[in-house]
C-alpha cells in the first residue's frame, strides 16, 4: 500500500469545503499547523513497543510483587470520527525475573495512543505489548476516557468516561491478585 502524504494544500481544501477563506489572516498559517499537530498526534505508528520496553538488570529482578504505575495521560484521536479522546491510564505488572523504567510504561501508553484508535484495542495493545517483551507473571491496563465523538455529537453526554480492562496471565485467575491489582489502580 503506498502512503501518499496529506499536505498544506490539502487542509487549506479542508478548510474552504467548510466554507472558510485559508486566506484570511487568522487561517493562513493554520495548514501548516495543522500537518504538524497531526504528525505528532500520529507519531506512535513510528514508535516499536519492544524498543520502548528494552528490560534491564540491576538486581530489581528479585522483585516479585506488582509494580503500577497510574494516572498516566492519554491523549488520542478516535478512528471513527477522528475526535479526541482523553483521560488516564494505569498499568501494572507483577514481573518475572525483568523489569523495565517506570518512565518505559507512560511511553508504551502513549505509543499505542499516538494512533487512531479504539479505546478497547488500545487497551488490549499495552496489555499484549507488556506480555509478550517482558514475560511477566501477569499484567494489568485499566483506561478511562472522556470522548469527544459522544461529548460534542451524537449522543451529547459530557463527563462520560469509559472505562476499559485487560487482565492477563494470573490476574485472570488469581481473584486475589486481581483484587489487589484493581485497588492499586483505584483512584484514591
Amino acid at each position: 500500500m503506498s502512503k501518499e502524504a496529506f499536505s498544506e494544500q490539502d487542509w487549506r481544501r479542508l478548510l474552504a469545503s467548510l466554507g472558510e477563506d485559508p486566506d484570511r489572516p487568522g487561517l493562513v498559517e493554520t495548514p501548516h499547523r495543522v500537518s504538524k499537530a497531526w504528525k505528532h498526534w500520529t507519531s506512535g505508528y513510528d514508535q516499536d513497543p519492544v524498543e520502548l520496553l528494552k528490560a534491564f538488570e540491576d538486581g530489581a529482578e528479585q522483585y516479585n510483587e506488582l509494580i503500577v504505575v497510574r494516572g498516566i495521560p492519554v491523549y488520542s484521536h478516535c478512528e471513527h470520527h477522528l475526535a479526541p479522546f482523553f483521560g488516564k491510564a494505569t498499568v501494572g505488572y507483577l514481573p518475572n525475573g525483568k523489569i523495565v523504567g517506570l518512565s518505559k510504561l507512560t511511553r508504551l501508553v502513549d505509543c499505542f495512543a499516538k494512533r487512531l484508535q479504539v479505546q478497547e484495542r488500545m487497551t488490549i495493545q499495552i496489555a499484549n505489548a507488556l506480555m509478550e517483551v517482558l514475560e511477566p507473571k501477569a499484567v494489568g491496563v485499566v483506561i478511562k476516557c472522556r470522548h469527544l465523538c459522544m461529548e460534542s455529537r451524537g449522543i451529547r453526554t459530557p463527563g462520560e468516561e469509559t472505562i476499559t480492562s485487560a487482565m492477563l496471565g494470573e490476574l485472570q485467575p488469581n481473584l486475589a491478585l486481581r483484587t489487589e491489582f484493581l485497588a492499586l489502580a483505584r483512584e484514591s
